[in-house]
Formats: structure tokens, sequence, C-alpha cells
């Protein structure tokens, strides 16, 4: 695992931090142009290194998806953010791929 910088979790242990990387073996994450979002590796590694539970994105309904949706619209609106104009951003890719 290539790790960048150390952060600390509630309990003031060092966690290694998950590199943000689009390419190459291994990735984390999604080109926007993907979909954007996390890959099922990087969802498995961020669950192992912080003892999370991330979940893949739930396009078919329920309350994630509801509450995603409504976050994700929020921070489009603070940004202006208009994905009619500017669909490649990945805000536009993810709600794509939620379903939004």
């Amino acid at each position: 695992m290539n790790y960048n910088i150390i952060t600390s979790n509630k309990n003031n242990m060092a966690l290694p931090k998950l590199r943000k990387t689009t390419t190459g073996k291994g990735r984390h994450f999604l080109k926007a142009s993907e979909g954007a979002g996390m890959t099922a590796a990087g969802r498995r590694a961020y669950n192992k290194e912080t003892g999370g539970n991330l979940k893949a994105p739930q396009p078919g309904g329920g309350k994630r998806r509801t509450s995603y949706c409504a976050r994700s619209k929020g921070q489009m609106k603070m940004h202006g953010i208009n994905c009619k104009k500017t669909p490649k951003k990945r805000i536009c890719a993810a709600r794509r791929r939620w379903k939004c």
C-alpha cells in the first residue's frame, strides 16, 4: 500500500492516508469520466485502515441515496456548479452514478 501523509483518528492513533490516485494499478478512485467515486478496492482499503464501513453507491434507491443526493445538491449550490453547463465535473459524474 502506498501512503502519503500520516493523520490521526479519534483514538490518537497514527493512520496512513490513502493515495488519491485515479490511474495505475491499485487505484482507489475512479476518473470523472468513469463516474467518479471510490473503487471497490479503495473502499476495502479505507475500511481496513480506519475501521469504517463505506459502501458502494445505491442507485436503486433508499435512505443512503436520498441523503447523498441532498448533500451533493447543497454542495453544487454552495459552489455554483451547473451540471448542464459543466457535465465533466466530478460532482456531476458522481450524481449521475447515484442517479440523482
